[in-house]
């Protein structure tokens, strides 16, 4: 079975040519363990920072989950943005492929006691670590469930053959 991340409509769906299968297989892994704990999530979601975020999305309760997935231990290690994605959610994860090193998430500067921390592969993934919740004001709540509820019509009516991509404004 093919992941909803590996096909033609990838860029329909947000998703990008230039990310890795092992990226993609994680997404896949996040997404299925979320869905099942009632978090709907889109994949690489434009921030009003310019960041983009691997995953985002809504819990039945209205709080904002960011994901981002690392499967190379430079790229992690290389990573100082991460905390820009801190005010555009209420939680925040790293997802991580199975056997990926995950013990630099323990550091200071990784903020173990608030993100949170799932290990996935192409067909599941689990909680290592759940993350703490830091409630948005109400008025970013409301702006940004408002950008991602638009992002996922966009790319419902995109991928229906609806619109043509140069009629959306993706930021």
């Amino acid at each position: 079975m093919k992941s909803s991340l590996d096909s033609s409509a990838t860029l329909a769906l947000g998703g990008s040519d230039n990310v890795s299968s092992d990226a993609k297989s994680v997404a896949r892994g996040v997404a299925r363990l979320f869905a099942r704990h009632d978090i709907m999530v889109l994949p690489e979601v434009g921030l009003r920072n310019n960041r983009r975020a691997d995953l985002m999305g809504i819990d039945a309760k209205g709080q904002i989950v960011i994901v981002e997935i690392k499967v190379a231990r430079a790229d992690l290690l290389g990573d100082n943005k991460w905390t820009e994605y801190l005010d555009y959610c209420d939680r925040f994860y790293w997802a991580l492929p199975a056997g990926f090193d995950a013990s630099p998430l323990e550091r200071p500067e990784f903020l173990p006691e608030q993100a949170g921390l799932v290990i996935a592969d192409h067909y599941d993934a689990e909680m290592v670590r759940a993350a703490a919740s830091n409630p948005l004001a109400a008025a970013r709540r409301k702006v940004e469930t408002m950008r991602l509820a638009r992002r996922a019509m966009q790319r419902m009516a995109l991928a229906n053959d609806w619109l043509d991509s140069e009629l959306v404004d993706w930021r």
